[in-house]
């Protein structure tokens, strides 16, 4: 029996999944017509266009009418949550015909398709009973863009959604805690979850009370019958004690008979594997806590488990900050402006990125904090004042109007003392994470990252955070942009474990420093590996 279904067009947070991704998502949740599926319920969350609900009644009927199972008996068989009611409609018209063709009477086929699939909110459904198995595509929805009051009806229930992240998490929560032991869920959604602070919470659940069983990164695979922004993952996690973790980074080229071969792997035993578009490996354990889970290849995984011994970055007592955020750029950040002189603080921005290091661009902060890190009085600055008050967009901003007493201030405040100190400058989004000195007295923009320290010899720490070795920890907790950026972020820059400042031989520093004044990387992966203990260029191969 084949079943086939139209697909319409998305709505807000729908993104349509290819059948072989729902296929391969089932047999990595153990959804298979070799186990007991009428004696199971199955949940999608999600249905929308119905592309696992024509797999899953496929599967179960062709496993009832295998072993002469009465139809009548799958009432609690499947469980499917919509809320647009044209695709209610369109997932109960599939599981009527599905049943019908499996031989139930018309009348009863209508009445098992409304039982299955609800037209409800999955994470308010006040479902009680526990679940075999989670299977679906969670809907891609910001916080921010819910209906008044929906984020907070939610969080009431669902205690992971925190932060400014996306609502899959909630129906991670809510799956995860609807499992019967044994059962699993696998879910096909962005993997964000897993590197940003809003999903820390969700990191501590599942480390607390269930084991990862399958990670597939499938940020370039057409995995989807739309264009996404998204970088998603197949993720299974089980209702069970944590053990082996199949890990698989995938390429554009993987597809549905690569998926078929790497299902068959991931549910066996074997070591490291690879075939057409994907290599993996099984890993002994996974991640606890609420601290970020890593991603890459398998071998660069246990590599970084390797080193986990070692200080991070700020426990080797340096301090990571984000550059200046003014909410009115144009305004703020200039060549010059007609305030008082000592209103401007010579700023780095990304012009001051130059063929020959950091080069300041002349560019300024229109400063509206004092030395003491306090707002200064416009009473004080006549020109600063008039300059501010006739410049567009400055008493517009959400800042501004939050603080209508402090309307003149920079989203973020200018750190005293700051500007004035030797820091590692590292820009936001590069290939390769690239620091550069700053000894000129500039302010750092918040495209830029700046590290300070009073145990570190900078050209050393700079020629250690030019290496692969270090990029590797960054590279294992954010992603590459299309084209091959990095987009980095503060929190992933926090993750780079460094040698003891004071165990770095002296030819091991020379080395160093040199690597970071001539820019050139490949000498300072060669340092970094003798300052970190490793032995082979290939043990960091992404």
């Amino acid at each position: 029996m084949v079943l086939n279904v139209s697909s319409p067009e998305p709505k807000l947070g729908q993104i349509f999944t290819r059948r072989w991704v729902a296929e391969t998502l089932l047999d990595l949740a153990g959804y298979t017509v070799s186990q007991p599926l009428e004696s199971m319920t199955v949940v999608e969350p999600a249905v929308g266009e119905g592309a696992f609900l024509a797999p899953i009644l496929q599967r179960l009927l062709d496993r009832a009418l295998g072993r002469g199972v009465r139809l009548a008996s799958l009432s609690e068989a499947v469980r499917a949550y919509e809320l647009d009611h044209e695709k209610v409609l369109l997932s109960r018209r599939l599981c009527v015909e599905a049943l019908e063709l499996a031989g139930m009477e018309p009348d009863a086929a209508v009445a098992m398709a409304q039982q299955w699939v609800q037209e409800q909110d999955y994470l308010l459904a006040a479902d009680t009973v526990p679940v075999d198995i989670v299977v679906g595509n969670p809907p891609y929805i910001r916080y921010d863009d819910l209906k008044s009051g929906q984020f907070a009806l939610y969080q009431t229930k669902w205690k992971t959604l925190t932060g400014r992240g996306d609502i899959y998490v909630g129906f991670w929560e809510k799956a995860l805690a609807s499992l019967k032991p044994g059962g699993r869920v696998a879910f096909i959604c962005a993997d964000r979850w897993m590197r940003n602070n809003y999903g820390s919470r969700l990191r501590e659940v599942v480390g607390e009370r269930y084991g990862v069983r399958v990670v597939w990164s499938m940020h370039d695979v057409d995995a989807f019958h739309c264009k996404v922004s998204s970088y998603p993952a197949i993720t299974v996690i089980a209702n069970e004690s944590q053990g082996p973790v199949a890990v698989a980074e995938t390429s554009a080229e993987f597809g549905s008979r690569s998926a078929e071969e790497l299902s068959r792997w991931s549910l066996g035993r074997g070591r490291r594997k690879e075939g057409a578009g994907y290599r993996a490996d099984r890993l002994s354990h996974w991640y606890t806590g609420r601290g970020l889970w890593p991603t890459g290849s398998p071998k660069r995984l246990a590599l970084l488990d390797s080193l986990s011994g070692l200080p991070t970055i700020e426990e080797s007592g340096v301090t990571v900050g984000i550059g200046l955020a003014s909410g009115a750029d144009a305004s703020y950040v200039v060549d010059t402006a007609p305030v008082e002189p000592d209103r401007l603080l010579p700023m780095a921005t990304r012009l001051s990125i130059g063929p020959h290091g950091l080069e300041w661009a002349g560019e300024h902060l229109v400063n509206p904090w004092g030395p003491d890190g306090s707002l200064v009085s416009l009473a004080d600055y006549p020109r600063l004042d008039e300059y501010l008050s006739n410049s567009a967009g400055v008493a517009s901003r959400h800042v501004a109007k939050k603080n209508p007493d402090r309307w003149h201030r920079t989203i973020d405040r200018v750190i005293p003392g700051l500007a004035k100190r030797s820091k590692l400058l590292i820009p936001d989004m590069r290939s390769h994470v690239q620091p550069y000195l700053d000894e000129q007295g500039l302010y750092p923009h918040h495209n830029f990252y700046w590290l300070i320290s009073d145990v570190w010899d900078l050209r050393v720490l700079g020629g250690l955070l030019l290496s692969d070795v270090a990029e590797a920890f960054v590279e294992a907790y954010c992603v590459r942009m299309r084209g091959g950026t990095l987009r980095l972020q503060a929190q992933y820059l926090r993750t780079i474990r460094l040698p003891h400042a004071d165990k770095i031989c002296t030819e091991t520093a020379h080395e160093l420093r040199l690597a970071f004044a001539h820019r050139d990387r490949a000498r300072a992966s060669a340092a970094a590996r003798v300052a970190y203990g490793l032995e082979s260029e290939q043990e960091l191969a992404s």
